[in-house]
């Protein structure tokens, strides 16, 4: 299990990345949703904007904040996940990764992983 410091991190880099994608990638995924993310392992959520193919104001937040797109999984998951060793299509098949999104914000999350 990781820890909080650990998962928070990853989400940086996740949004290290995301900015670091093409210009032409960022405006595949252009959209302007919150995104939370729980942490079931560590019963804690982040929460941060995901906007233009970027993801900032990433913060821990108290209870179960408003979003448009939530993420649950394990710590670990969102590690792995970040550093590319898990698919996120098939870790929601598989039931790893849950989502809460519309259709078309489901489909716009896959282009950016």
């Amino acid at each position: 299990m990781a820890s909080v410091e650990e998962s928070e991190q990853a989400l940086h880099r996740l949004a290290g990345n995301l900015s670091g994608a093409s210009e032409g990638d960022r405006k595949k995924a252009d959209f302007d949703r919150r995104l939370s993310c729980t942490l079931t392992d560590l019963g804690v959520t982040f929460l941060g904007h995901l906007h233009d193919g970027t993801l900032d104001d990433i913060r821990q937040a108290d209870g179960n904040p408003a979003a448009d797109v939530r993420l649950t999984m394990a710590s670990d998951d969102l590690l792995e996940l970040v550093s590319n060793r898990l698919n996120l299509g098939s870790a929601i098949a598989t039931g790893r990764i849950r989502v809460s999104a519309g259709v078309m914000d489901l489909l716009k999350l896959r282009s950016m992983f």
